[in-house]
């Protein structure tokens, strides 16, 4: 099966109570801490276009790219019943290119936790400082070890509705740092009336704070902050999903 075929489907059913709109009033608030007034913004790990859709929509010039062609379809049917015009490409984040430079890249929804490699994290941050105009942000966010220690490893989850049903089991290898996810959705076909079964497998990595500034150091960003989700506070022990402020260096 290719990557999120089965979760591509009801990806914004089971996603639908995520804090997007706040996420987005955050970046907003970011953007004016350190004073960026950008135009041009491309995320990372895109998905369906949740984010990407709504800054469209607030007339930001939007790039979007997702390694999941299925993904990006559910992005493009919305692009299609809205106004607003975005480009996605569907590329891996590890070797994305760009037609030129950006004011801001963003990645949200803990999709740099899907990069569990150092050496592979370290690409995308170089390719992010390739392809940021000078004084330009990169902005994320991640789940934290504590949340894949305390939260989700080694617990079961599972969602219901009317025409679906997903059962989604963590178990955490804390040598390693990675978090599988196992999952099963069950998807109601409307002409038949009969379930589809879907089983994806997926890993994330929890990450230091100290790697992290590592590797924007090494990446030839500079590492502007770090801060406990929608706060301009430090992260806790405790924290959950935390955010990352770098920028391109001046020379």
């Amino acid at each position: 099966m290719s990557a999120y075929e089965g979760f591509s489907k009801v990806y914004d059913k089971f996603m639908e109570d995520a804090p997007y709109d706040d996420w987005i009033n955050y970046l907003k608030k970011i953007w004016e801490k350190y004073s960026l007034s950008p135009r041009l913004i491309a995320e990372l790990g895109c998905g369906t276009g949740n984010i990407t859709e709504r800054l469209a929509d607030m007339g930001y010039d939007m790039i979007g790219i997702d390694s999941s062609e299925n993904m990006l379809s559910k992005a493009r049917e919305k692009t299609g019943k809205n106004k607003a015009e975005v480009l996605y490409l569907n590329q891996d984040m590890r070797d994305f290119e760009l037609y030129g430079t950006v004011d801001c890249v963003i990645s949200l929804c803990d999709s740099i936790n899907y990069i569990t490699e150092y050496d592979d994290l370290l690409k995308v941050f170089k390719l992010v400082n390739n392809y940021l105009d000078p004084k330009g942000l990169f902005i994320f966010d991640l789940n934290t070890i504590y949340k894949f220690k305390n939260i989700l490893g080694q617990n079961s989850f599972s969602q219901t509705d009317e025409s679906s049903a997903c059962t989604w089991e963590n178990y955490f290898d804390e040598n390693e740092s990675i978090n599988e996810y196992y999952t099963n959705f069950f998807i109601k076909d409307d002409k038949t009336g009969l379930y589809e079964r879907f089983e994806e497998e997926h890993y994330e990595r929890g990450y230091t704070i100290a790697e992290i500034k590592k590797i924007i150091e090494e990446s030839g960003l500079e590492f502007v902050a770090v801060f406990d989700e929608m706060t301009f506070s430090p992260p806790k022990d405790n924290s959950e999903r935390i955010f990352f402020v770098a920028r391109e260096k001046e020379k």
